[in-house]
């Protein structure tokens, strides 16, 4: 038995689930997400939870259940309340600047790194080195956010380049002379 998938998922206020056969919307005050389930899966709202089912015994299906029901539970969130990610520029020089969907980046390359965001992801900068993304899809802002990130991973000697917030680099020892 797949425990994950046995627990309901609360809908927040708001939040309305549809279903069509194996095709699940879920729609919210910040947009709406659909999904189709995979086979020996199902779906229905009892009250204000949304309850995920398994047809079968199969081992394929205790692991899909599992699946379908942490991707449910990340549209309600997403549709609801939303996803972010912020990432640090750290380095002497190393800065970006937003404007509309473009951020361009100086990471200390001869030439300025130009990224556009994807449909449905918002990009903002409260300073040059902080870059915020925003979106209702959980997967695609973590995929925005490692994209950037992949622009100029941190250094291992300084500590150069994209971070996560708060991600802890462990710096190596440099050479010694001797």
């Amino acid at each position: 038995m797949s425990r994950i998938g046995k627990k309901p998922i609360k809908l927040e206020a708001g939040v309305k689930v549809e279903t069509d056969g194996q095709a699940v919307k879920v729609v919210g005050p910040k947009g709406s997400l659909g999904w189709t389930l995979p086979q020996g899966i199902a779906v229905r709202t009892e009250n204000d939870l949304l309850i995920v089912e398994r047809r079968d015994a199969s081992r394929q299906g205790a692991a899909n259940h599992g699946l379908a029901r942490s991707l449910l539970e990340g549209f309600v969130t997403g549709v609801s309340k939303g996803f972010r990610k912020t990432l640090e520029i750290q380095g002497v020089g190393y800065r970006g600047q937003v404007s509309g969907q473009k951020l361009t980046l100086a990471l200390g390359f001869s030439h300025p790194v130009e990224f556009e965001a994807p449909e449905g992801i918002a990009i903002s900068m409260p300073n040059q080195t902080t870059v915020v993304i925003e979106g209702i899809d959980k997967q695609l802002v973590g995929q925005t956010a490692a994209t950037i990130r992949g622009f100029r991973p941190p250094d291992s000697y300084k500590g150069k380049g994209v971070r996560y917030a708060g991600e802890e680099i462990t710096l190596k020892e440099g050479k010694t002379v001797g």
